[in-house]
């Protein structure tokens, strides 16, 4: 076996063992979806509870992409992406351990800030690891399968072990997935690579971290105190002074964490706007489908997982085809994301069908739309925005794409959520006010449901729990409608981006 030949298999290693500590990054993503009600029971949440088991996730997630990103340029990718890997499956382990919902949120809030250093520094990693656009090409295909791959695994997998084993099993899994990947990644030496020497922009991380995060908490929260709420529209305020605070910032800062210049560069808006639009509605409409399928149609976690495939293993095969059609595209690859765009628009209108007790042949193909929508417009976005900027800020690039990728994913499961629960909150009285219970339990349940407490009427005899679900289970399907309405509006907005390309970028050969 000659020299080259060793060379680039332990370059194929390296990218199967960093592709499987990838595949527990995004498995984390779909597979705790299948799980919430029964954490809902367990933990004893409402909705808004569930929104930030999913939302601390992807909120840390998005806050720290800029930064891992920066921490790999810095101190080199393969190193960083290590201790993100080490760092993720200690956290799982703190999740799976957690016996209330407080000890969830802060193992959750640290599971996705090592998440985040995994996700942007493997993509960096492995564009670093091939000169050649075609190999590039090829391994951001295979970076972009594993994590399709992962979203297609995660309900269905997540849907057996809640079944058979309980919640913390979907965290127990990671442990032997991550320590696989540690010792095979120090076993492989690592090729040298360059670095930059600059500091972090703490200050910066803060402010950007500060804002998302006050603008978080003010959708969630308003989903039971009400959008007029005072500490709601101080959450509001507050995001708007950090993001003002943070612009300044990054305007004036010598060596910024998201340096403002890169939004000369067309492309990356393209990115950054396509990623936003899309995965806002996705995010949202896997949180809301969840709660419906076992809420209201009364599904059983493994039954939801295998109707989440009709997404996710789309999403898979998608995710594979994409980045070719974009090459075969050339410079118009920037229509072959506007047109995922609007596939995944339609499959959210096509939610819109959904009724109490609605067959898998109603929404199946809404799915399979939302899916390629979504796998057509990230893909061809990703690989333009890497190839647009120099090899030394892909980091920060990759970081920048995925950033506004999870911001998006996070308002989307915030806004959804609430947008339904303000709707049930609000019809909840009048629906249940025929029921023949004492006025005081009659309040107390109203105030249970309100809050997304669905599990509150289980207590009941079976003839009233039938008249609960049957009142309350409407007001959930027509709330989802308002918020499915709304994430097929953003997402049909993606379609519009290929306006912000205009002249040629001769390094890349693509529009910007």
């Amino acid at each position: 076996m000659s020299v080259d030949q060793l060379v680039a298999g332990r370059r194929g290693l390296r990218l199967a063992f960093v592709c499987l500590g990838l595949f527990m990054v995004y498995l984390d993503t779909t597979i705790v979806n299948v799980a919430l009600p029964q954490m809902q029971r367990d933990l004893d949440v409402g909705v808004s509870g569930l929104q930030w088991v999913f939302d601390s996730y992807v909120l840390t997630f998005a806050c720290f992409l800029l930064t891992s990103g920066r921490l790999g340029d810095v101190l080199g990718r393969h190193r960083v992406f290590l201790a993100g890997l080490v760092g993720f499956t200690v956290s799982s382990a703190a999740c799976a351990l957690s016996e209330n919902i407080t000890a969830l949120l802060v193992s959750r809030f640290v599971q996705g800030a090592f998440g985040s250093v995994m996700i942007t520094t493997s993509l960096a990693l492995v564009h670093s690891m091939y000169q050649s656009p075609k190999e590039r090409a090829r391994a951001v295909s295979i970076w972009a399968g594993v994590g399709g791959l992962a979203l297609a695994a995660g309900p269905v997998l997540g849907g057996v072990l809640v079944e058979h084993n309980n919640w913390p099993s979907i965290f127990w899994l990671n442990i032997p997935i991550g320590v696989v990947s540690v010792l095979a990644l120090l076993m492989l030496r690592a090729e040298p690579e360059s670095t930059e020497r600059q500091h972090l922009d703490l200050l910066g991380q803060a402010l950007f971290a500060a804002a998302v995060a006050a603008l978080t908490y003010g959708m969630i929260e308003a989903s039971t105190a009400g959008w007029t709420a005072g500490y709601v529209l101080a959450s509001f305020a507050g995001a708007v002074v950090a993001a003002l605070l943070f612009v300044w910032r990054e305007a004036t800062c010598e060596q910024p964490m998201l340096p403002l210049t890169f939004f000369r560069n067309r492309v990356v808006v393209f990115s950054c706007a396509i990623n936003f639009l899309v995965f806002y509605g996705l995010f949202g409409a896997m949180f809301l489908l969840t709660l419906y399928l076992q809420s209201v149609n009364g599904l059983s976690a493994v039954d939801t997982g295998i109707r989440f495939l009709a997404l996710s293993l789309t999403i898979a095969v998608g995710s594979l085809i994409a980045p070719r059609l974009a090459h075969l595209a050339g410079d118009a690859y920037p229509w072959v994301s506007a047109f995922g765009g609007l596939l995944a628009g339609l499959g959210l209108i096509g939610l819109l069908r959904l009724e109490v007790g609605s067959g898998f042949d109603t929404y199946w193909w809404s799915l399979v739309l939302l899916g390629l929508g979504i796998s057509f417009a990230m893909a061809p976005a990703t690989i333009a925005v890497l190839a647009s900027v120099e090899p030394e800020r892909v980091g920060v690039a990759a970081g920048v794409s995925q950033t506004f990728r999870q911001v998006g994913g996070v308002l989307g499961v915030a806004m959804s959520g609430t947008l339904a629960l303000r709707h049930v909150k609000d019809g909840v009285p009048d629906a249940l006010a025929g029921l023949p219970l004492p006025p005081a339990a009659l309040e107390k349940l109203a105030e249970a449901i309100g809050s997304g407490r669905f599990a509150a009427a289980d207590h009941l005899p079976e003839q009233l729990r039938a008249a609960v679900t049957n009142n309350v289970a409407p007001l959930l399907v027509d709330g989802m409608a308002v918020s499915y309405t709304l994430g097929a509006a953003v997402a049909l907005a993606g379609v519009l981006t290929p306006i912000v390309l205009i002249g040629r970028n001769k390094k890349t050969g693509l529009r910007k």
